[in-house]
């Protein structure tokens, strides 16, 4: 069926943040005397923000501590990460472009607003996307469909028509969940399960390809 949209992710995907994040839960869970693993992280990859701070509250065992607190803090530890050094992924925003020029592009990204502000208006793709779903708009984050689907509705486009692109496995999970094509891109630091991969139409070891050969051929299977 005809490809007509392209939707990113963007932690993990348009800028190495995932390291960021955490290293911003990793202090902040140190300050309280708690530490916080490899595995920790993977749960909250891909989570709107509520669900993540909810997944750190339980993991670190605060009790009733309010979720707004957790949110706040280590966002903000994220942003002052951001404020200092900005890790655009080689190829990212060309790769945006390169899709803007022959597809309709969105983002979907389960990242604060603020966070999602800050990096699209630093690297100008904040022009780009037509459509910018955030997960602090959702109810429900990654592995769930929602934003996959919400971004689809906002385009115009129906979710067969649209190929995504992760990094994470529970945004592979969500892609496929959405009926669309699945394009995985994992980083290096936080490998893909075999079971997650088996939902991915195809791999890429970068942005830089994906050309649009590959996205005209996706969209031909």
């Amino acid at each position: 069926m005809p490809l007509e949209a392209v939707i990113f992710d963007m932690d993990g995907v348009l800028v190495a943040s995932e390291d960021y994040w955490l290293e911003a839960r990793i202090e902040w869970a140190g300050n309280l005397g708690k530490s916080w693993t490899d595995d920790d992280q993977r749960a909250c990859m891909g989570r709107n923000t509520i669900e993540w701070a909810e997944v750190m509250r339980e993991r670190l065992e605060l009790g009733d501590m309010p979720l707004d607190r957790i949110m706040t803090e280590v966002t903000g530890l994220v942003l002052k990460r951001l404020d200092a050094h900005l890790p655009v992924l080689p190829g990212a925003v060309e790769a945006v472009h390169r899709a803007a020029s022959a597809y309709r592009v969105a983002l979907a990204s389960g990242s604060p607003t603020a966070v999602i502000r800050h990096v699209t208006q630093a690297t100008g793709l904040d022009k780009v996307f037509e459509v910018m779903v955030f997960g602090d708009d959702m109810a429900r984050g990654k592995p769930h469909p929602d934003i996959y689907l919400e971004a689809a509705r906002q385009l115009g486009v129906a979710p067969e028509h649209c190929a995504g692109i992760e990094d994470s496995g529970n945004g592979v999970r969500a892609l496929h969940a959405a009926g669309m094509i699945v394009i995985a891109a994992p980083s290096p630091n936080f490998p893909l399960a075999p079971d997650v991969l088996a939902l991915a139409d195809v791999q890429i070891a970068s942005l830089d390809e994906l050309t649009l050969d590959l996205l005209q051929s996706l969209g031909q299977r």
